[in-house]
Parts: C-alpha cells; sequence; structure tokens
C-alpha cells in the first residue's frame, strides 16, 4: 500500500481566499476539495499549508504607492508579483475551506509570515534562505516521496514541487487535485513543463494505487 512506503500528501493553500468568493480566487478551486479528501487515508503523513500574511505584506499592492494589482518590483530577494490583499493571519480568508476535513491533517505550515518575504513555495520563503520546517519534520519521518496537491498549480504548487525534488524527495503533482492562476496567460503549462523538465511526476489520482 501506498501508507506503507511513508509517502506524505502535501495540502497547498486550500484557503477561502484562494476558493470562490475569495479575495484572490483561484477558478473551481473548491473542486480539488473532493479528490483530496477521497485520496487521504492513502497517506503516511498528511501536510496542509496556509498563506498566512501581515496586512502590511510586501506582496500586496495596497502596499505601494502608484502600483497596481498584478504589477511587478523588485524586492529584496527579487521579482515579486503584487497581489490583492490576501490570507491576512487570524482572517476568514485565510482559514482553510470548510470542506477540507482537518481532523485528518497531522501538521499545518504557515508561510509568509515575514512582511517583507512572500512565500510561494511550502519548503523555503522566496528568499530561498529561510525554511518552513517542513523539509526537517519529512525527513526526520523517513519520508522520501511527496504528493502535491492543491493551489495553485502555476505558483505554489509549482514551487513546492521544484524545492521537494531539490531537496531530496520524489515529488508528484497530482494534477485533477490542483488548480492554476494562469496569470499571465499560460502560465499553468509553462508551469507543467517546468515541472517535467527537473523531473517532476505529473499524474492522476486515479493512478494512485490503494
Amino acid at each position: 500500500m501506498i501508507k506503507e512506503k511513508k509517502n506524505a500528501l502535501l495540502i497547498v493553500d486550500v484557503q477561502n481566499d484562494f476558493c470562490p468568493g475569495g479575495k484572490l480566487a483561484v477558478k473551481d478551486g473548491h473542486k480539488v476539495i473532493p479528490i483530496i479528501e477521497s485520496i487521504s487515508h492513502k497517506f503516511f503523513k498528511r501536510i496542509a499549508t496556509q498563506d498566512w500574511h501581515p496586512r502590511d505584506h510586501i506582496s500586496f499592492a495596497v502596499n505601494h504607492r502608484d502600483k497596481k494589482e498584478y504589477d511587478l518590483i523588485e524586492a529584496p530577494y527579487g521579482k515579486q508579483v503584487l497581489w490583492p490583499v490576501h490570507c491576512v493571519a487570524g482572517t476568514k480568508g485565510a482559514d482553510f475551506h470548510p470542506d477540507l476535513d482537518r481532523k485528518n491533517i497531522d501538521l499545518i505550515i504557515r508561510k509568509g509570515t515575514d512582511r517583507m518575504i512572500d512565500s510561494y513555495s511550502t519548503f523555503m520563503e522566496n528568499d530561498k534562505h529561510t525554511p518552513t520546517g517542513l523539509e526537517g519534520y519529512l525527513k526526520t519521518l523517513g519520508i522520501s516521496r511527496v504528493f502535491l496537491t492543491g493551489l495553485a498549480t502555476d505558483y505554489c504548487v509549482l514551487f513546492s514541487s521544484l524545492d521537494a525534488k531539490a531537496k531530496g524527495f520524489e515529488a508528484f503533482v497530482i494534477i485533477d487535485a490542483c488548480r492554476g492562476v494562469n496569470v499571465p496567460e499560460k502560465n499553468i503549462e509553462k508551469a507543467l513543463d517546468l515541472m517535467k523538465k527537473n523531473g517532476i511526476h505529473i499524474i492522476e489520482s486515479s493512478g494512485l494505487k490503494p
């Protein structure tokens, strides 16, 4: 069984603000939840992540004079997309979607908590130096394979999968359990190409063993 191999399911940012009606809604974002729920029992550990930003976060367009949403700025760590205000710590928008069953989650990782650093990857903040703690948790438990689901395919799932691979994990993206922002246009397509070039496996939930 897949669980016996100590594989981990990573549930990326399935939060109210990323689902329909949220501040930074991903189209059909809520549709990943039934798929995630149908497979979560197959894994040794299940880790869910949350964007958890202060209101004055560097990634929020409103915090930059003469800038608008989706503009690019040069942050100390590189280029940064400016987003609508979303997933502010302690707000309803930052909560997990109510349909996500939290009793099956073994660990919650919160990221983007530093006002001056955004975080797409669930392993590292965008400065590529600040860890979230996920790597240590997985390696301490002897987990070597990570299966990614959630939001969004072309940002947090993408960068999480790349970091997982770089840190020595075998990485799988369960594509029917992910949805993307697709900003800019064709960004999902580019993300999938990049994943494949880096040896990340793109699979369907139906391909998981019992």
